[in-house]
């Protein structure tokens, strides 16, 4: 195969997979129904035309056979008369209508027998017409169904797809969320147990060392007691009451 029936092959293929895609069946029906209709019509205009010439046929005999009639009465009257030369005459003309009568009569029953063929045409191809029509639209709503059903799945296809996207996200976040639950879990637990109350950086602190810390603190207070009141007791034995009540008078003194 040379490279150009290939490339033919190729390019026939691509525009017949065009073409289906692009092609509606029910429009293809529908075409082919006005097509045959269009077909049936013309067969019965056939039929109607045959008819007619029939009909005319029929009328050019009868006014032929009324000629006759008059020929032959006249042909009797010139008889009768003695005229017989005129009889005669009239009977030979007489002959020469009963001739184109017969040719008619022919023409006729063949216009008869053709037009029982159209017509016997015309009725079978209604026929056809007909059960094409049931045919058409049967398929035509199968058709639509089965489009109905395929965009259905599509769809459906789509969204299984979707969501399956969808799941994926939904378990992103969940794993997220669970992993920030935890850290929280973690922060919860570590407030509990103290590991986060000193925030001077002074490292962590327990029970045992707080009371230890709080001991100290109170002895140095008291201490600090002790050597005030000697302090004081040392000085000129005023004692803090004392202190106080005179500092009271020298203010009432001022007032």
């Amino acid at each position: 195969m040379s490279v150009f029936q290939r490339l033919s092959m190729i390019f026939k293929s691509k525009a017949n997979k065009a073409l289906d895609s692009v092609e509606d069946p029910r429009e293809t029906l529908d075409y082919s129904y006005q097509k045959q209709l269009e077909l049936l019509q013309k067969v019965r205009r056939g039929v109607a035309d045959v008819a007619t010439s029939r009909k005319r046929v029929e009328l050019q005999i009868q006014q032929l056979e009324q000629q006759a009639d008059k020929l032959q009465n006249q042909g009797k009257a010139a008889l009768t008369q003695g005229r017989e030369d005129l009889a005669r005459e009239a009977l030979t003309r007489r002959s020469g209508l009963t001739s184109q009568i017969e040719g008619l009569r022919e023409q006729h029953a063949n216009l008869q027998g053709e037009e029982q063929k159209l017509t016997m045409a015309a009725q079978r191809l209604q026929s056809k017409v007909d059960a094409f029509r049931t045919r058409k639209e049967t398929i035509k709503a199968t058709y639509t169904a089965a489009q109905a059903q395929t965009q259905i799945s599509e769809a459906f296809s789509g969204i299984s797809e979707e969501m399956g996207d969808v799941g994926m996200a939904v378990q992103r976040a969940e794993d997220k969320t669970s992993e920030m639950q935890a850290r929280a879990g973690a922060v919860d637990e570590l407030l509990a147990s103290g590991a986060l109350d000193d925030v001077t950086g002074t490292g962590p602190r327990d029970d045992i060392q707080s009371e230890l810390d709080r001991m100290a603190s109170t002895s140095g207070v008291d201490a600090e007691l002790e050597r005030m009141k000697l302090e004081l007791g040392g000085g000129g034995g005023s004692t803090p009451q004392q202190i106080e009540g005179g500092n009271g008078s020298g203010n009432r003194e001022a007032q």
